[in-house]
């Protein structure tokens, strides 16, 4: 049962924060579609958006994870972190010279970070730290 719930939370945290880069995105795309539009690439704009609320919806994950998580949530949360890092290396490595490096760096080490935050931010409320 443990597992269980342990495997819960990270796919519980995992699925919220892919549902809320997915919303995000297609809002973005629907309220700014010149910026996604370019033949340049895509617009600085929308580039230093996506970083932001990518980090604000691993946050949302991390804080999920850590609320589900019954037994020591920090380690569920520090796993969530280590498989975003790799799915994020991962969709940088496949979609190389696609999209600037810097973006791409950015994206592999803000979104463990936000996993991070937000954990360690539910695990106050818990008030564990």
């Amino acid at each position: 049962m443990v597992v269980l719930r342990a495997f819960l939370a990270l796919a519980a945290g995992f699925a919220t924060m892919a549902a809320l880069v997915a919303a995000a995105t297609a809002l973005l795309k629907r309220i700014t579609p010149s910026w996604t539009d370019t033949k340049d690439g895509l617009a600085l704009g929308y580039i230093f958006v996506n970083l932001g609320y990518s980090f604000l919806a691993a946050a949302a994950g991390g804080y999920v994870t850590a609320w589900m998580a019954a037994n020591n949530p920090l380690i569920h949360v520090l796993a969530l972190g280590i498989v975003v890092l790799a799915l994020a290396a991962l969709s940088a490595m496949q979609s190389r010279g696609e999209r600037p490096i810097w973006y791409q760096l950015a994206l592999v080490a803000i979104t463990p970070i936000g996993v991070l935050a937000g954990g360690l931010a539910q695990l106050r409320a818990l008030g564990i730290l």
